[in-house]
Parts: structure tokens; sequence; C-alpha cells
């Protein structure tokens, strides 16, 4: 009876069930980086199969969402690098249930705004958005995931939000009379 072997076993164990409960929010991220179903699927597959590979370099006592964010978001950087020469498809589903106090076609047409604002953002400006406003990560939680200075992350945040205010004022159709 080896007590190494064990107290990993147990470990990994432990680990596969906090893994697993991170899943909906690293979907959520990378559909949010790719607007593609499938490349988030693989994105999310590909962070879930490194972290377990890697079982061994996260430190119980510290953040596994952070930890998860930060390999999620190289292998997407990674991703990005190498198809650059690929263009991004625009999502075309969602898992989202419908709010049952919105209409169907309200709600339908607020996602279809949010979603051409978002795909206007910088993806950049658009990574920090979704960690900070719908992952509730800290400015600092961002900062060292994305590997850069607190400083920036809230520039960019800054920008990104201004950029979502103006996006549909700037994208209105004026209507003219033809004869």
């Amino acid at each position: 009876f080896n007590s190494t072997w064990w107290k990993r076993s147990v470990a990994k164990g432990h680990l596969e069930n906090l893994l697993e409960q991170q899943i909906p929010r690293l979907r959520r991220y990378a559909r949010a980086l790719f607007r593609d179903v499938e490349q988030a699927d693989d994105l999310v597959q590909d962070c879930l199969e490194r972290a377990w590979s890697r079982a061994d370099r996260w430190q119980p006592d510290t953040d596994l969402r952070a930890w998860l964010f930060t390999i999620m978001h190289n292998l997407y950087v990674n991703k990005v690098r190498y198809h650059q020469s690929h263009p991004t498809v625009a999502l075309t589903e969602t898992d989202d249930p419908a709010d049952p106090g919105v209409s169907g076609q309200e709600r339908a047409m607020q996602l279809r705004d949010l979603e051409a604002g978002l795909a206007e953002l910088p993806a950049d400006h658009r990574e920090v958005l979704m960690m900070v406003c719908v992952e509730d990560l800290t400015y600092q939680q961002v900062a060292e995931i994305l590997g850069v200075p607190v400083g920036t992350v809230m520039s960019r945040l800054h920008r990104a939000r201004e950029r979502l205010r103006g996006w549909d004022k700037g994208k209105r159709t004026v209507l003219r009379r033809v004869k």
C-alpha cells in the first residue's frame, strides 16, 4: 500500500469534481471568444485535457477558475495565431433559455444586438469584458490570467464598455425617401 499513490488518487478525484463544476463557465467564455459553438467546445476540451494532464501543477489552495482561464486564454491565443487566415463564424445558436419576463422576439433582438456589438469589439477588449462582467473575475485575476498590468485590464474594459454603449447609435440605419 503506497500512501503517496493514495493521496494523488484522492486529489485527482477531487480535482475531477472541481473541473466538472467549471465547465459551464469555460463554455460560456469560450463561446464569447470564438462565437462558434464547435470551436468553443474544442477549446473547452483542450483546456480540460491540458488541466488534467498537468493536475500536479495546480495548487489546491489557489483559485482553480483563474488557473483554468489562464490555460484557456493561452490555448486561445495559440489557436488564433495559428489560424489567423481563417475568418470567424458568427454564433447562430444559443443554449440560454428564454427569459419568461421578455417576449421571444424582443429577447432575440436584444441578443442579436449584443452579439453584433461584441463581434465588433477587438478580441482583447471582448476577453476582458467577458471575464469581468460575465465571469465576475477581479481586475487582478484578469491581469494575472492575461499576463498584463491591472491598468491595462481597466483600460480595455472601459474602452469595451464605451464601444458597446455607442455601437447601436452608430449602426442605426437612416431611412430616406426614394422616388
